[in-house]
């Protein structure tokens, strides 16, 4: 019997991720998700001696090992995963975020192939110079420096051949794999590995369309119309499909360079100042920000200009997540541990069977902690992962951006750090913060809110005789779908079993009697005893319900259920 839907196509694929979870110290779940029955004998028992060997490594360095074993998929998995403290444990992201993303370029005559296909036309038609060496390349794809026939510099973003086949077939198998672990695994169920899954699935794909990219940095670019001093690449939207990517090239210093830009005087107070600022526009006044702003994706031109790149990676905070923000701020000021509980709880999907009890206990700690604080003393990331620490430990999911804001404001603050150690970017978020709870409470905003409310509510009202007579309607036919849910049933139908057999013991000994005073005051009106069959009847009937009382009370006594 097969263990996985379309096992025999991707067998090879099976096999290579049992043999690299083997060879990490994993093979305990190869056996238990069944994937040793695809492998030959002598690898069998290399699961066994490997498992003794790999663990002098630490768990976070076997899962990272593993990943980048198996290549592109699992390196972009790992990435994604790292910036879910809520879901992975830190130790693990610690090791992810490690992963090394950089691969053998790909030849020149597969880009001019690609380029010619997407865009329509030969490249000698589209460019007057287009570098055959590229400037970096990727697991899913590879930039090349180019000048426009019009004579833009541009940088090209080419994907490389079969990576999107490749990554939908991997995904395909996870899925399946955590569809048989939540099966099998009482931890992968408790997790929803599935439902992990299907999260990163979508995000590797999203990453595959380069189109999407485009329109990321379109939007962010938008923000920063009236700033000169944040730039953003210009997208060229007629040399831009989902596999090809134009974009304005830049030549500025990376900001990972910090060498170079001490030798070119620029003030790295100043960029960190800069960059903070933009940062938390993103985030707190726009609601879409850049997910990825490490140091290798932002450059400086010359007067401190800031200049974000790669736009693959991308968040946005609803008005739902900003006021849950407010929300869990203001309670922290006021110490209110049950607002706090509300916020986070309103942030996130809690599971029905956490403990409310350690949970406040949790939530209290954390609360004072950084109560009467000075924002000075306060570092962010530590706040941060303090927060997600808590969801962690009740299994508390959030929200996918919620948790890549809170892995964007770790890379920003440790970029800052190494810019001026002196600069402490929960001060500069400070006036954004007083500018979102101002928003919060501003009369219009306060009226925006009574007016949805109200608006909730009068389309309830106005249901209501609708829904009464659907209600009255299946009523009458008999279709009212009624779900129970009885957590001990076996112990109540037990029970159940007991109360009926004593009732039925009560009636039998009720109809016993009213008979017997039945016929008994018959023959005494009569003066004679009742005949039936020329028999006398009370007698008779005695004996019966004697008879029948002593095969009842032996039936129950017997079953126990007594």
């Amino acid at each position: 019997m097969l263990i996985f839907e379309k096992r025999v196509r991707h067998l090879q694929r099976y096999r290579e991720i049992a043999t690299a979870f083997s060879r990490n110290g994993f093979g305990f779940l190869v056996r238990e998700l069944g994937m040793d029955t695809i492998l030959s004998l002598p690898k069998r028992l290399f699961i066994h001696d490997k498992e003794k060997e790999v663990h002098i490594k630490t768990r976070g360095e076997r899962v990272r090992l593993f990943l980048e074993e198996l290549g592109p998929t699992f390196i972009k998995l790992g990435q994604i995963a790292s910036t879910r403290p809520d879901l992975i444990p830190e130790d693990i992201i610690q090791e992810m975020e490690k992963l090394q993303d950089e691969v053998p370029p790909f030849p020149y005559q597969q880009v001019k192939s690609i380029i010619e296909r997407e865009l329509g036309d030969e490249i000698e038609s589209i460019f007057t110079k287009f570098e055959e060496t590229p400037l970096a390349a990727a697991s899913i794809g590879q930039v090349h420096y180019a000048v426009l026939k019009t004579g833009e510099k541009v940088a090209v973003k080419v994907q490389r051949p079969d990576i999107e086949d490749m990554i939908k077939t991997d995904l395909e198998i996870l899925l399946q794999l955590a569809v048989l672990a939540e099966l099998r695994l009482e931890w992968a169920a408790q997790y929803q590995v599935r439902e992990m899954v299907e999260e990163f699935s979508k995000a590797i794909l999203d990453e595959l369309d380069y189109a999407k990219e485009g329109h990321n940095a379109d939007k962010i670019a938008k923000q920063f119309q009236e700033t000169p001093m944040i730039q953003i690449p210009e997208v060229y939207w007629n040399f831009t499909t989902k596999k090809v990517l134009t974009m304005e090239f830049v030549e500025g210093t990376k900001l990972n360079d910090l060498d170079a830009l001490k030798e070119k005087g620029y003030d790295t107070k100043l960029l960190g100042e800069r960059i903070t600022n933009a940062v938390f526009h993103q985030i707190l006044i726009e609601g879409f920000f850049h997910g990825d702003p490490h140091p290798g994706n932002i450059s400086i031109l010359p007067g401190e200009v800031i200049v974000f790149m790669d736009f693959g990676l991308a968040g946005r905070i609803t008005k739902g997540m900003k006021d849950n923000f407010a929300s869990l701020v203001i309670s922290m000021m006021r110490q209110n541990t049950d607002g706090v509980i509300r916020a986070i709880t309103n942030m996130g999907l809690v599971p029905d069977d956490v403990d409310m009890l350690m949970l406040r206990a949790d939530v209290d700690e954390l609360r004072e902690k950084y109560y009467d604080v000075s924002l000075s003393q306060i570092s962010l990331g530590e706040a941060v992962n303090d927060l997600f620490e808590v969801a962690n430990r009740h299994h508390i999911k959030l929200p996918s951006d919620l948790t890549l804001l809170g892995k964007t404001l770790l890379t920003l603050e440790g970029m800052v750090e190494k810019l001026d150690p002196e600069i402490s970017i929960i001060q500069i978020a400070e006036p954004f913060g007083k500018q979102l709870l101002k928003e919060r409470y501003h009369p219009k905003t306060l009226a925006e809110n009574l007016f949805n409310q109200w608006n909730e509510f009068r389309e309830i009202f106005i249901d209501i005789p609708k829904n009464v007579r659907e209600l009255t309607s299946m009523i009458k036919k008999g279709k009212v779908p009624l779900e129970l849910s009885m957590p001990n049933l076996e112990l109540f139908l037990n029970k159940l079993d007991r109360i009926s057999n004593r009732l039925s013991f009560s009636i039998v000994l009720l109809a016993f009697s009213i008979i017997m005073v039945g016929l008994i005051i018959g023959s005494a009106l009569g003066g004679e005893s009742s005949l039936v069959w020329n028999f006398p009847a009370v007698e008779i009937g005695f004996v019966v319900a004697t008879l029948m009382f002593l095969w009842l009370l032996y039936s129950i006594f017997r079953s126990g259920r007594f």
